[in-house]
């Protein structure tokens, strides 16, 4: 209409992100048109080689390592990641550090020019942004983690060098279907017709190994084609110089363990060795290199234990399988006298298994409300713990926070508090960590 005024774009990254809030909400057809749309729109012509990531869990810490293995070696490394804890930035990272402000408002502002009339949901606008802030910045790798599933995510627009799938377990079950089947397939989407495709699930659903033979992808599955071994002080990793366990095998030793903890992230590490040695004529990278990667890793809220007493434990598990490993890491831990949970879960979870196979570890139940329509109250959440067979301190907060400060306040020096559930549950006590250092 003649007169009206186009509203002004956002200046800043609080308003841009409080934007493609409100929008969050618009029903989209699922499918990959709209995003392809716009980033052939955008020019986004890059020469980085690119490393794509999924998987149900353990796509954190493989991204985490894959940069810091590559920064190492020299090479200028994109990594884009998600969700993040405490701000934005955290998604997108350049040579390790978070891309500024002033990187992501360009990015937003070039995808909002691109699209016109095309509908994007926050994810799918995020996702084009961090590749114009890599383009401009032009890295010699790009790291994209997978935001859910694999075939139909927005990262699956760009096509990378050699794809990775930790693991296939049940989780986003209304998305990508209600057995391994069904995920695997969706996971195996990103895989791509002639390029390594390594799995770092030991037993993978038939499913993706069907979809990797059907386009003919190279690929690479933890315990057939490359592995791990060791004892307490060193570890060493193997590999056929073939999939399917053909050829030689070729035997790396001597390796410390990785800055991050548990023992999973040996299937992590040795995934992405493989990754690396798979693009090795493209990216070399020596074994020192993997060393001094692997010992200078760091990915918060991942079994992050933080220094000081009681042990504070942060770990974002919120699925049955990211349990057990939680689980099964504390129990390697040693003796706490009492272990105080602080538990906040959102209700599309397999709430009652991750309680059920937490029950056996935690002492005492601080349960918090998440936020927003997904978050479930701590009452709901208490009585899923109890029916689990959590013991009999079983406490409700209004928050993470609120059930951290309780925590804190009754724990003694020797006891253990574990942070866990959701990213949320995460953020919101790292946050109050934060303002209580400063």
């Amino acid at each position: 209409m003649v007169g009206e005024t186009t509203p002004a774009l956002p200046d800043s990254l609080a308003g841009w992100l409080s934007l493609l809030e409100e929008r969050h909400g618009q029903r989209i057809a699922l499918g990959l048109e709209r995003v392809e749309a716009v980033r052939d729109r955008m020019a986004a012509d890059c020469d980085a080689v690119v490393i794509t990531v999924g998987g149900t869990n353990g796509k954190g810490s493989c991204c985490a390592m894959l940069e810091a293995i590559l920064l190492a070696a020299g090479y200028r490394v994109g990594c884009y990641t998600s969700p993040h804890l405490l701000a934005y930035n955290e998604r997108v990272r350049i040579d390790g550090r978070e891309a500024s402000d002033a990187q992501l408002v360009a990015g937003f502002t070039a995808v909002e020019a691109a699209r016109g009339d095309t509908p994007l949901t926050y994810f799918e606008h995020g996702t084009l942004a961090a590749w114009h802030v890599f383009v401009s910045e032009r890295p010699d790798v790009i790291v994209l983690e997978v935001g859910l599933g694999g075939r139909l995510d927005a990262v699956n627009v760009f096509d990378s060098a050699c794809t990775l799938v930790t693991s296939v377990a049940m989780d986003h079950m209304d998305y990508l279907g209600d057995t391994r089947e069904a995920i695997g397939r969706e996971k195996a989407g990103i895989f791509r017709a002639g390029c390594p495709a390594v799995c770092g699930d030991p037993q993978p659903p038939a499913s993706l190994v069907e979809q990797a033979a059907a386009i003919g992808a190279e690929l690479w599955i933890s315990g057939r084609d490359f592995g791990f071994g060791g004892d307490r002080q060193q570890w060493g990793y193997w590999r056929y110089t073939e999939p399917a366990a053909q050829g030689s095998l070729v035997k790396r030793g001597g390796l410390a363990y990785p800055a991050l903890r548990g023992a999973n992230q040996l299937l992590n590490a040795s995934a992405v060795i493989t990754v690396l040695e798979c693009l090795r004529s493209r990216i070399p990278v020596s074994m020192q290199h993997v060393r001094q990667g692997l010992m200078l890793v760091e990915v918060p809220g991942r079994f992050q234990v933080l220094p000081g007493r009681p042990s504070i434990v942060l770990d974002v598990a919120h699925n049955p399988q990211a349990a057990g490993v939680l689980a099964d890491n504390l129990g390697n831990m040693g003796f706490y006298p009492e272990t105080w949970a602080v538990f906040g879960m959102l209700g599309d979870k397999d709430v009652a298994a991750v309680a059920t196979l937490m029950a056996g570890r935690i002492d005492h139940w601080l349960l918090a409300d998440l936020p927003g329509p997904r978050g479930l109250e701590a009452e709901v959440l208490a009585t899923v713990v109890r029916a689990a067979g959590g013991k009999d301190d079983v406490r409700c907060f209004p928050s993470p926070a609120e059930a951290f400060a309780a925590a804190q306040k009754e724990a003694t020096e020797g006891d253990r508090i574990v942070v866990f559930g959701s990213f949320l549950t995460v953020a919101d006590v790292l946050a109050a960590i934060k303002a209580a250092r400063h």
